[in-house]
């Protein structure tokens, strides 16, 4: 449909799972897409097994918690491309206990990735942007930062604070011709879940009154929804990609 034709985005996390299924929506929808993810390998894996992608695709490998590496990231984009559209907030991690047991470095894992990764991105991108006179800045924040979650303090500390800076973002950049706006998936069936038991499987199932798992693709089409013009006047939101897990 190219409508992502002519912008060039940054897909934080964009390596594998939701993030990978977005890079290929994006470049299905004409976008040219720089991948920036932690892992060198797969991001040479996306490169090898995109090929038809050519000059639209590259791969930067990023630690999103170090600021000024996320600083000459994006300098490099822009030098690459020529620009810098769109912003993907994808990477995130996990580190799942509950509070008795949670470790500080557990903790500090999830905020440095989670939350310090998306300031980090969001402030090193937002100038170009600016410039530009155009941009979209999409978040990945979660239903259990709606909602709370058992064994996640860390976590859904930092997709509800997500939520709250997207909410703020969407005040101060609109006026630039700006849009803010965070996507909150619920269960997403991506490569992590391969290692969950089958039983604990069924009973994500069975709590979503869709009766299965989302995909990574379905995320991604809200992505390129919130990244395009037909969503020009969407600012602040958060839409949930979740089979109805929250009603």
């Amino acid at each position: 449909m190219n409508r992502l034709e002519g912008k060039i985005a940054i897909i934080t996390g964009g390596a594998s799972g939701i993030g990978k299924a977005t890079a290929q929506k994006f470049l299905e929808e004409g976008a040219r897409v720089a991948i920036w993810d932690i892992d060198a390998r797969r991001g040479a894996d996306v490169l090898a097994n995109w090929p038809q992608y050519g000059d639209r695709l590259r791969f930067y490998q990023v630690n999103t918690t170090d600021l000024a590496a996320v600083e000459k990231s994006a300098q490099s984009v822009n030098e690459d491309f020529g620009g810098i559209h769109i912003l993907i907030n994808n990477a995130g991690i996990t580190r799942d206990a509950t509070l008795k047991k949670m470790s500080s470095e557990q903790w500090d894992q999830v905020i440095a990735v989670n939350l310090t990764g998306v300031f980090n991105c969001t402030k090193a991108i937002y100038p170009f942007l600016e410039t530009g006179g155009w941009g979209r800045i999409i978040s990945a924040a979660s239903v259990v930062g709606l909602y709370g979650n058992f064994g996640q303090t860390n976590y859904v500390a930092t997709k509800a604070a997500v939520i709250g800076m997207t909410k703020v973002w969407a005040r101060e950049f609109g006026r630039r011709g700006i849009t803010a706006n965070a996507v909150a998936p619920g269960f997403i069936h991506t490569e992590m879940m391969d290692a969950i038991p089958e039983n604990v499987l069924a009973g994500m199932r069975e709590k979503t009154p869709m009766q299965r798992l989302g995909t990574p693709e379905e995320v991604a089409n809200v992505y390129v929804f919130l990244a395009s013009e037909e969503a020009a006047f969407v600012n602040g939101a958060t839409i949930s990609v979740d089979g109805g897990i929250t009603i």
